[in-house]
């Protein structure tokens, strides 16, 4: 299939490891010029190594509002423009109500949530002025159904997909389209640093394993083609069947 990617350009955001970086490889892979963050120097010129194609390592720090923004900016000096932004970051601590602190709430919200908004308000208007652009954000399938011990996370990531359920509305109609998937449980590193082996992880999965990130980057490159134009507020759980719900 034709994606219509070739020459197009991609900022992905916390790509280093993971379904961030399996992300950006994905869209590289199709033709796209790529820009990638992460808070180490040495990882993500790593990680800009293996993805090849000319992709380009920022060093940023996505947890707070300004440091998402300055990625953006900087994703765009580097490519000249911006067609594709994947929001992406790693996810808060674990903890319970009787557990998580008051005062864990905001870094969080900043994290998973403000984050998002910030890399959206530099990127979009750009998007706009052109007629193209997509928006893909990384959250979590706790967003359906909350994750146990994970309090955090799901709090924040379900103000983000109401930002960009919100946001893909206001601008379908200048040639953006706004997404979020919803991942379970995938073969990265943060995965088996919660659960910590793979038996754990695969518990509760129908499909019998976990995700590969190498499926899942083909999902975001699918939903950044030129193929998925209408496709637009949609919000798309990857979880090998683990949710159970009709709607």
């Amino acid at each position: 299939m034709e994606t219509g990617l070739a020459g197009r350009r991609a900022a992905v955001a916390a790509a280093s490891q993971g379904l961030g970086f399996a992300s950006a490889r994905a869209l590289a892979a199709e033709g796209a010029h790529v820009a990638i963050c992460g808070r180490s120097n040495d990882r993500i010129e790593e990680a800009a190594a293996r993805i090849g194609d000319g992709a380009v390592p920022l060093v940023a720090d996505v947890s707070t509002p300004d440091g998402a923004r300055r990625f953006v900016v900087e994703a765009r000096d580097a490519l000249g423009g911006l067609d594709v932004l994947v929001t992406n970051a790693g996810g808060p601590p674990p903890g319970t109500f009787a557990t998580a602190p008051f005062d864990a709430y905001g870094p969080a919200l900043a994290l998973n949530l403000l984050s998002v908004v910030a890399m959206c308000q530099e990127a979009v208007p750009g998007m706009q002025a052109q007629t193209f652009g997509r928006v893909v954000a990384i959250t979590s399938i706790s967003v359906r159904q909350p994750i146990p011990n994970l309090i955090l996370s799901n709090t924040a990531r379900a103000g983000a997909t109401g930002f960009l359920k919100t946001l893909a509305r206001e601008v379908a109609g200048d040639g953006v389209t706004v997404n979020s998937l919803q991942p379970g449980t995938h073969a990265t590193e943060r995965i088996f640093e919660i659960y910590g082996d793979t038996a754990a992880a695969t518990e509760g999965i129908p499909a019998g394993e976990l995700g590969r990130p190498e499926d899942f980057g083909a999902v975001v490159a699918f939903l950044c083609s030129d193929s998925a134009r209408f496709i637009t507020g949609a919000a798309i759980p990857i979880d090998g069947g683990a949710y159970a719900a009709l709607l």
